[in-house]
C-alpha cells in the first residue's frame, strides 16, 4: 500500500485531462489485474473530476463484475456505488435488489452503500429513511459478511439518529444477529464499537 498509493495518485494526475469514458475504459481493463487492479480502478474513477457525475447503473454493474472479496466489495460500495446512490445516480430499487441477491457479496455491497449516506468522511449527511429501509431488508440475514455490514451500517447512523437506531434494535431484537445487537448497543452506549 505505501508504494501503491503514490503510483495511483500519479496515474490520477495523468488521467485528469481525460474524459470520463476514457477513464472508465482504463478502469474496466484493470478489474482483473492482480494484485491491486480492482482497487486501482475504483480509485481512478472515484478521484477523477468527471467520472462520479458520469456513473450510471450500467457502468456500476460492469465495474462490479467479479466482486468476490471483502476489500473489493467495501471499496466499490464506499467509493462508487454508495456515493452514486446518495447523489441520485443509482436508484434505490437497484440497491434493494442487491440486498435480496442470493450472492453474499452483492448483499454486502447493498448494505455497505449506506456508509456513503452516513459517514461524514464519505460525504454522508445522515439518511435515516434510506438506511433503515435497506437494513430492514437484511435484518434476518445470517451470512457473516452481511451481519458485519449491517452492524457497520447501523453504527454509522448512530452519529445522526441514535434514537432511530435504538428503536430499530428494539423492533428487530428477536431476529437480529447477536453481533449486531452487541456492537451497535455498545456504540450507542459508549460511542465505540467495542
Amino acid at each position: 500500500m505505501p508504494t501503491w498509493r503514490p503510483l495511483r495518485r500519479a496515474w490520477s494526475r495523468q488521467l485528469a485531462g481525460q474524459s470520463p469514458e476514457e477513464v472508465f475504459h482504463v478502469a474496466f481493463g484493470l478489474l482483473t489485474v492482480e494484485p491491486s487492479g480492482r482497487l486501482t480502478a475504483y480509485e481512478l474513477v472515484a478521484y477523477h473530476q468527471g467520472c462520479m457525475a458520469a456513473l450510471t447503473p450500467a457502468i456500476l454493474r460492469r465495474l462490479a463484475r467479479g466482486l468476490a472479496d471483502w476489500g473489493g466489495v467495501d471499496t466499490f460500495a464506499c467509493y462508487l456505488a454508495g456515493p452514486a446512490w446518495r447523489d441520485g445516480r443509482l436508484p434505490t430499487k437497484v440497491v434493494h435488489q442487491w440486498a435480496g441477491s442470493p450472492d453474499r457479496w452483492t448483499r454486502r455491497v447493498a448494505v455497505v452503500c449506506t456508509v456513503a449516506l452516513n459517514v461524514r468522511a464519505r460525504g454522508g449527511h445522515g439518511d435515516v429513511r434510506r438506511t433503515l429501509a435497506l437494513c430492514r431488508r437484511v435484518v434476518a440475514d445470517r451470512d457473516d459478511m452481511v451481519v458485519k455490514a449491517l452492524s457497520w451500517a447501523l453504527r454509522s447512523l448512530t452519529a445522526w439518529a441514535p434514537d432511530a437506531v435504538t428503536a430499530f434494535l428494539r423492533r428487530h431484537e428477536s431476529v437480529l444477529a447477536a453481533r449486531v445487537r452487541r456492537e451497535v448497543g455498545t456504540k450507542l452506549r459508549t460511542g465505540r464499537k467495542a
